[in-house]
């Protein structure tokens, strides 16, 4: 198998220095290339690649801006690999990365596969927050933490693989975003493809979001779920409605409050205190813990007061995606 390793990137030079630096540290034998693709960017990255040419065999390419999904499938049209890896420019990789993939791909080859992520310390506490958030089997169920079950799983386009094949058949991700890379997904399972968990294959994730962007992200997760499930009704999940039926519980129980009724309220303490503790210990840091709990809640609201927007809009008043949430889709240039 030859590599092609494919990073979009937009108006983020100095995380592709960093994504690059961690590269050129790889300890596989093996040649691979790297692809990274400008997406329209108004401080673009050429520069930084530049610097790095002598020591990677990488290319760099400049487009119009067409969202990730598209500057992904531009990079893996242009690439000369049979199997591309796909990062997000934020992702700062493991030495040992490559052969991890190799080997998995030897031991058991799949098509697509996809990997969890994980914090550095160097992160800022608010980072390790967000990270524990989104990875932690309490309110994620681990799902980007790795304790997804290998089978069957919806790689995440942040560190993701990818067949040449597969990519040829599918015609790669679509112009929603969020949401690609689970319709990518289904859309593969449909074709007879297989997808996999590489329990091993972790990229640090460094999120270069404050808590206003990352509520927005959230919240944008949430409204393009409904959209998915109205494409492939035959993959929802009752799981999917856990964040909304989370931040209506929480209202009655304050309502409830008020009246005198206290058992429900006592419920949503128990799971914020088990969230402080399992993020307490997991960081070993109290502060962390504190600010995982303000990261859990802009998730669940975020994410809940996506979801029951866009079902309300997709699913009982029957409106069309692209005219109810515009923002989610990008028109195709490449």
């Amino acid at each position: 198998m030859y590599f092609s390793i494919i990073i979009p990137v937009y108006n983020r030079p100095e995380e592709i220095r960093e994504l690059l630096e961690s590269l050129q540290c790889a300890d596989y034998a093996k040649d691979y290339e790297i692809v990274v693709v400008e997406d329209g960017s108004t401080i673009t990255c050429k520069e930084e690649v530049q610097k790095f040419k002598n020591a990677l065999n990488i290319s760099y390419y400049f487009k119009e801006n067409s969202g990730p999904g598209d500057s992904r499938n531009f990079g893996m049209r242009v690439a000369k690999g049979d199997y591309f890896i796909i990062f997000d420019s934020d992702c700062i990789i493991p030495k040992n990365y490559l052969n991890e993939v190799e080997s998995e791909l030897l031991r058991d080859y799949v098509d697509c596969f996809g990997g969890s992520d994980a914090a550095l310390d160097s992160f800022s506490d608010i980072q390790k927050a967000i990270n524990f958030a989104m990875t932690s089997f309490l309110t994620t169920g681990g799902i980007r933490g790795g304790s997804e079950k290998i089978g069957k799983f919806q790689p995440r386009s942040f560190n993701m693989g990818i067949s040449k094949k597969a990519f040829l058949a599918s015609n790669g991700f679509g112009n929603i975003h969020p949401g690609e890379d689970p319709d990518l997904s289904i859309r593969l399972w449909k074709l007879g493809f297989q997808t996999r968990l590489f329990p091993k294959a972790f990229v640090y994730h460094k999120r270069r979001i404050d808590w206003p962007k990352f509520s927005v992200q959230v919240n944008k997760f949430g409204k393009a779920r409904p959209i998915l499930d109205s494409w492939y009704p035959e993959y929802r999940k009752l799981t999917f409605f856990f964040p909304t039926v989370f931040c209506i519980g929480l209202i009655i129980a304050i309502v409830l409050l008020a009246v005198g009724r206290f058992e429900l309220l006592l419920c949503y303490l128990f799971y914020y205190v088990l969230l402080f503790v399992f993020a307490t210990i997991g960081n070993k840091s109290f502060k962390i813990g504190f600010l995982a709990l303000i990261a859990v809640s802009k998730q669940f609201f975020g994410y809940g007061s996506g979801f029951l927007s866009s079902f309300i809009k997709i699913h009982i008043q029957r409106q069309q995606p692209e005219q109810a949430f515009p923002e989610l889709f990008f028109s195709i240039k490449s």
